[in-house]
């Protein structure tokens, strides 16, 4: 048996327990860090939730401490009070400005055009983001409503429309005129 056929005969096995164990029709979309364990909470969806929470806050400290050596520079520098104002309001503004559209993105998509057009501020307001990661992960799973009601509404209409079939078309008696 050559080394192909045991990759193939791999990926066959691999295949069939795929289809065989998952029931038909549409599949719930993975979330970051949690994969598909928000739809049952199993798999240590817990523990996640509390790993993904103390991420996020340790982060958010860690960034806070980046941007107050970065501050400290420019006082090293004496470049002015008002850049350092200015540094200061940019990063606040900026932070909150993510920190909503975040947390407005956890029950709603955000079509990509304004996704990408918002991605520099975002960056700039990654405290702001990580801040909303925290918030959101001490209730659910960052996105977890979202994505819940979108495959509850794609599991509703694939029974609805599953529901209307009347088995094979082919078979079907034609009406006599």
């Amino acid at each position: 048996m050559g080394r192909r056929a045991i990759i193939e005969g791999v990926s066959d096995e691999r295949r069939t327990e795929q289809t065989e164990g998952t029931p038909a029709g549409p599949r719930p979309e993975p979330i970051r860090f949690f994969g598909t364990t928000w739809l049952e909470h199993t798999d240590g969806y817990a523990a996640r939730r509390v790993g993904v929470a103390a991420g996020s806050l340790v982060a958010a400290a860690v960034g806070c401490l980046v941007l107050r050596f970065a501050y400290q520079g420019l006082e090293i520098a004496d470049v002015g009070a008002f850049v350092n104002v200015l540094v200061v309001v940019m990063f606040a503004i900026c932070s909150a400005i993510a920190f909503r559209r975040t947390w407005d993105g956890f029950s709603k998509r955000h079509d990509p055009q304004s996704v990408a057009s918002m991605r520099s501020l975002m960056t700039i307001g990654f405290i702001g983001s990580l801040l909303a990661y925290f918030f959101r992960s001490l209730k659910e799973a960052p996105g977890e409503r979202l994505h819940r009601e979108e495959y509850e509404t794609a599991r509703d209409q694939y029974e609805r429309r599953t529901k209307r079939r009347a088995g094979n078309p082919a078979k079907r008696k034609r009406r006599q005129k």
